[in-house]
């Protein structure tokens, strides 16, 4: 059986225009999905990226027309300039750590929901309502928004140091249990092909 780990930040636009398109591939092969929510500012700080905020014109240019162009794609809304962003995206991704542990509801629109919340909503996902509120619509326990902090915490960092010995450098990030890796909500269906075995 086939595994993809993949390494996400709530915050991302492009983790939030993935949809649950990669959860379908996943399913459609039978593979097992482990999620490893993570900093992606201290990920660009290590890995030699910078963060959006500190980027030329140019790249924040190109940034805002290419997230025009694949939120028509995926026919997902998303606003340019959100009014929670950036927020701190860690108590989100503390919510999903816990609820993977816990288990029984949906992670895949767990984090979706995340995104949806900052990139189409105008909700600040570091609000604890707003957290508890996407937990119980996933099938969660809504006060799992509370419980497993240290884990939580400890996770999310030990998921950072993994992502850079492995090779992520942003989220999306996918990579299957033979190593391959794929970069970018736009690489789901060479995702796809590869465990079909025509890539």
């Amino acid at each position: 059986m086939p595994h993809i780990d993949y390494f996400c930040s709530t915050l991302s636009p492009y983790v939030y225009l993935a949809g649950t398109r990669m959860e379908e591939v996943a399913a459609k092969h039978g593979a097992t999905i482990t999620y490893k929510p993570l900093d992606i500012m201290a990920l660009f700080t290590r890995t030699g990226g910078t963060a959006p905020k500190d980027r030329h014109v140019a790249r924040t240019d190109y940034r805002a027309q290419e997230l025009r162009r694949q939120s028509a794609k995926t026919g997902l809304p998303l606003k340019l300039h959100p009014a929670h962003w950036p927020t701190n995206g860690a108590p989100a991704a503390y919510a999903l750590i816990a609820a993977q542990d816990a288990g029984g509801g949906d992670l895949g629109r767990l984090l979706h929901s995340f995104g949806s919340a900052c990139w189409a909503e105008d909700l600040d996902i570091a609000d604890d309502r707003v957290i508890r509120a996407r937990l119980e619509a996933a099938g969660f326990d809504p006060s799992l928004a509370d419980k497993g902090l240290m884990m939580g915490a400890e996770t999310y960092a030990s998921n950072l140091e993994e992502a850079v010995n492995r090779g992520v450098f942003g989220t999306p990030f996918y990579i299957t249990d033979t190593d391959e890796r794929f970069w970018g909500q736009d690489r789901i269906p060479d995702l796809d092909a590869y465990l079909s075995g025509t890539l």
